[in-house]
């Protein structure tokens, strides 16, 4: 290992990543290693890590090197491999036109979760292309210290659970995973929404996500939250034939979902690179230690 690595820091309205361009797939990220890197005291600090590979260098990525060049190898804070991360695909787009490797335009991201497609516009907004949702049947139910709510299950690559509450503030402090049932409905793990209206199709949300906590920001949670709403209001574009767009505020900032008749989910909103710098190999090494 060389004795230093670059990185970078970026975030997505407050949802932040450590940035680490490795386009030949040659440094180690453990599970250990990137809990120290996003460590907000010990280390970088960050809600996750964005790898930067090329799709072909990566064994879980090459099936999509032909559609895709760059993938995101995507990790949670805790050091736990996620399938997306809606904000995560914003930065890491940011990333790729800052370092050079793309331009302004449409372009197509490698995850776990399959190959996105990306918008970075002149205005600087990034829009991206989530996919479906999956909507699995059976209820689910949330639960903060005595209260409880009724939560749509919705997978958008990754799953969640939807709950629509009167305050924000009913979501307690969010440190730990709020109690899902029934047990086994997530085997995984989940992300938690809890959601509040603000107007029309205009709604308030915090979450919990899965190995990292509450975060500022989720960019599959707001498409989650967005399907969810939809449902809840008869909206669906499916059977009205018209897309429903839905504002979703976040602590960190605003993005605006778009689902369309087809099923196909559209997130837009800002993506921002902070930082640059290297980190120390010599302290990595004694962190894991």
């Amino acid at each position: 290992m060389s004795t230093r690595i670059a990185f970078l820091k970026g975030h997505g309205t407050e949802n932040d990543f450590v940035i680490v361009p490795d386009p030949d797939n040659a440094i180690e990220l453990s599970p250990a290693a990137v809990a120290a890197l996003c460590d907000r005291r010990a280390g970088i600090g960050g809600d996750g890590v964005l790898h930067v590979v090329r799709s072909a260098a990566h064994p879980e990525a090459r099936a999509m090197a032909d559609e895709a060049e760059w993938f995101m190898d995507y990790r949670n804070s805790d050091g736990s491999v996620a399938e997306m991360c809606g904000n995560g695909v914003r930065v890491f787009a940011r990333y790729l036109q800052r370092a050079g490797h793309v331009t302004e335009g449409d372009h197509a991201i490698a995850t776990r979760g399959g190959v996105k497609s990306v918008h970075i516009a002149k205005d600087g907004d990034v829009t991206v292309g989530m996919g479906s949702a999956r909507l699995p049947e059976g209820d689910v139910t949330v639960r903060v210290g005595e209260r409880s709510w009724p939560a749509r299950n919705v997978n958008m690559g990754n799953p969640h659970a939807v709950a629509f509450v009167s305050d924000l503030g009913h979501a307690g402090d969010l440190y730990s995973a709020p109690p899902v049932s029934p047990e086994g409905a997530y085997p995984d793990g989940v992300n938690v929404e809890f959601v509040v209206d603000r107007g029309p199709r205009h709604v308030a949300m915090r979450v919990h996500e899965r190995g990292s906590g509450e975060t500022r920001s989720c960019g599959t949670g707001a498409c989650a939250v967005a399907v969810a709403a939809a449902r809840r209001d008869g909206a669906d574009p499916a059977v009205t034939g018209t897309p429903a767009t839905y504002t979703v505020d976040l602590p960190g900032g605003r993005l605006v979902i778009t689902e369309r008749p087809d099923g196909q989910i559209e997130m837009t909103g800002p993506a921002v690179i902070v930082a640059e710098g290297e980190i120390d190999a010599e302290w990595l090494a004694n962190a894991l230690r």
